[in-house]
């Protein structure tokens, strides 16, 4: 039995008629009785049984038949659709980090389906976008084909692109001591106590550098994982913080002051899995990224 003969099967139980099923599948009748006895003697089944002059399908060929087609759309569907992934369409899975949500991702993808309106091209955006660890991990998983986040040491399988940077801000709220600077030293946020990073994101481990590079840490007063959910203690009064310049932060009852020393700038890349097929439609969306994000 083979995937013809399973088409042959098909059509012939449609017709009912051996002549005009070979007819429409452009065999010989004799091919097309060939192929449908190799079935029955493979399942052990008649399939089929004489009605007058035309054969109709036995209880097993009933069954079968539902089983065979139910099979042959998935099949025929699962074709079609590589078939549109190597002509450069189908679906793009694609990771982010919240950060880049409200804003960059959305002009981005926008822009990339504007600019092939004739493609048949599908973003899938994952409910569960969130810290770099996480990302890469769906990566890994083969949940993405591409995660736009911050790049991470010790990652051997990953390639990181960078594509797009994000000044520091010192984030206070509107009515703090600080609020009245135009800029600001890292130095004179030290009497202040903080909201900082929780270690698994990307950004702790650059916000401990800059406190290393100053010799001095600041008292933590909470340490939570995103960065909107610190830009929101942060308004309401529970400390400071160093936080990427995002722009939701003019929407909030926070001051962003520019952070003029150390000098840093947050970095995003996208990451791809080393030595593995990426389908046209993912390898185009990233091109646009690199040519686009700036």
């Amino acid at each position: 039995m083979n995937l013809y003969h399973l088409r042959y099967f098909v059509a012939l139980a449609h017709l009912e008629h051996y002549t005009k099923a070979a007819e429409q599948l452009m065999i010989t009748q004799p091919s097309l009785s060939h192929a449908i006895s190799s079935i029955e003697e493979e399942l052990g089944v008649k399939l089929f049984e004489k009605a007058g002059r035309n054969i109709a399908l036995t209880k097993c060929g009933r069954s079968f038949l539902l089983e065979v087609e139910a099979s042959l759309r998935i099949l025929d569907s699962s074709i079609n659709n590589l078939k549109l992934v190597g002509k450069g369409e189908g679906v793009i899975e694609i990771g982010f980090l919240r950060t880049l949500g409200s804003d960059l991702v959305p002009r981005l993808i926008k822009g990339f389906l504007d600019q092939n309106p004739n493609s048949n091209i599908d973003f899938h955006i994952s409910g569960d976008n969130g810290l770099t660890p996480d990302l890469l991990t769906g990566l890994k998983d083969r949940v993405y084909d591409l995660v736009l986040c911050s790049k991470m040491e010790n990652e051997p399988l990953i390639d990181f692109t960078p594509f797009s940077k994000q000044d520091l801000v010192v984030a206070v709220p509107s009515n703090h001591p600080l609020a009245d600077q135009t800029s600001i030293h890292l130095e004179e946020t030290l009497p202040y106590p903080h909201i900082f990073f929780r270690k698994r994101s990307g950004l702790r481990s650059i916000i401990d550098k800059l406190f290393r590079s100053i010799g001095h840490f600041p008292e933590i007063a909470y340490e939570i994982e995103e960065d909107q959910v610190v830009a929101g203690f942060v308004s309401h009064g529970f400390g400071i913080a160093v936080i990427p310049n995002m722009p939701l932060l003019s929407h909030m009852d926070i001051k962003a002051i520019p952070l003029i020393s150390p000098v840093w700038e947050r970095n995003f890349y996208i990451a791809t899995l080393k030595n593995t097929y990426v389908a046209p439609a993912a390898q185009a969306f990233k091109q646009y990224i690199l040519d686009n994000a700036q």
